[in-house]
């Protein structure tokens, strides 16, 4: 299937301002399932772009402004080629179909970052229990009950601008944006001893279910099972990732992830506002 990508934000200011470098994470990470086949990423004229990929090997594109302007606009037009994938279309290594598992010996090192907790606290999800060596449960089983647990217990809330929230203020208030959602459950894999870490990216719409966070930017997270590789879990709508989820971004924190960075300067504050609009279309 093809599918086209149209995306634009602008900031807005009542002063001309100057502006940081901003990065941008919007570009997808091709693969066996996605292939970008055009890709035009414009911003003001004057702008230099600079590409590159950081250490989690996503394309970055840093853009710096010579200027100083009342208004910053970014857009990207895309044109993708995806095949369906099946999420469940893996086959665990032995050791590794049982929770809890430990990761072998050559993966520790590697993993280690993304096992280790970014925020304290005890995090509980309802009813949901972890599995431990007097109770152990099949991997997959237990990571599907954990994702809609997660659903079902913490409500949706849309927010466009603004960081992840501490994975104990989404428990507390028992609602979230994408991004506090994905944070929240990747420190409860982490808690698990697994390796977790955040996405950025686009959510296609599916025929077949209504996603929430359709039409806006998502996150969502990765669990490292060995056997299988890198496991999209989507807990803001309960579901495994599939081709409807087109990554654009991974990282251990937010601000990895953050679909663009930056900052303006001016002696004051400026009263600012910010519009975007995202579509996805076939093609």
């Amino acid at each position: 299937m093809n599918l086209g990508i149209r995306y634009e934000t602008e900031y807005s200011y009542d002063e001309p301002v100057g502006f940081s470098p901003h990065d941008v994470r919007l570009f997808p990470k091709a693969g066996p399932f996605l292939r970008v086949r055009n890709l035009d990423f414009t911003t003001r004229p004057e702008a230099t772009i600079r590409f590159s990929q950081d250490v989690f090997d996503n394309t970055v594109a840093a853009c710096y402004f010579p200027e100083r302007s009342p208004q910053l606009h970014l857009q990207l037009k895309m044109e993708l080629e995806l095949e369906e994938r099946d999420p469940f279309h893996f086959l665990l290594e032995s050791y590794a179909v049982d929770l809890p598992f430990v990761y072998e010996e050559l993966l520790q090192p590697v993993l280690e970052p993304y096992r280790t907790r970014q925020s304290v606290g005890e995090l509980k999800i309802g009813a949901w229990n972890p599995p431990n060596e007097q109770k152990q449960r099949g991997t997959v089983s237990a990571l599907v009950e954990l994702n809609q647990t997660m659903h079902e217990c913490i409500g949706y809330e849309r927010r466009e601008e603004g960081g992840a929230r501490d994975p104990m203020e989404t428990l507390q208030a028992g609602r979230g944006a994408c991004r506090d959602v994905a944070v929240l459950l990747a420190e409860i894999l982490r808690d698990m001893g697994l390796a977790a870490r955040l996405v950025s990216g686009y959510l296609r719409e599916s025929e077949s279910s209504q996603r929430r966070a359709e039409g806006s930017l998502h996150a969502w997270t990765e669990v490292f099972l060995p056997g299988a590789g890198w496991v999209g879990l989507d807990a803001t709508n309960g579901i495994f990732c599939n081709h409807n989820f087109i990554p654009a971004a991974v990282g251990l924190t937010p601000a990895d992830i953050t679909p663009i960075s930056g900052a303006y300067f001016h002696k004051t504050q400026v009263p600012s506002r910010m519009t975007s609009r995202l579509e996805l279309f076939n093609l």
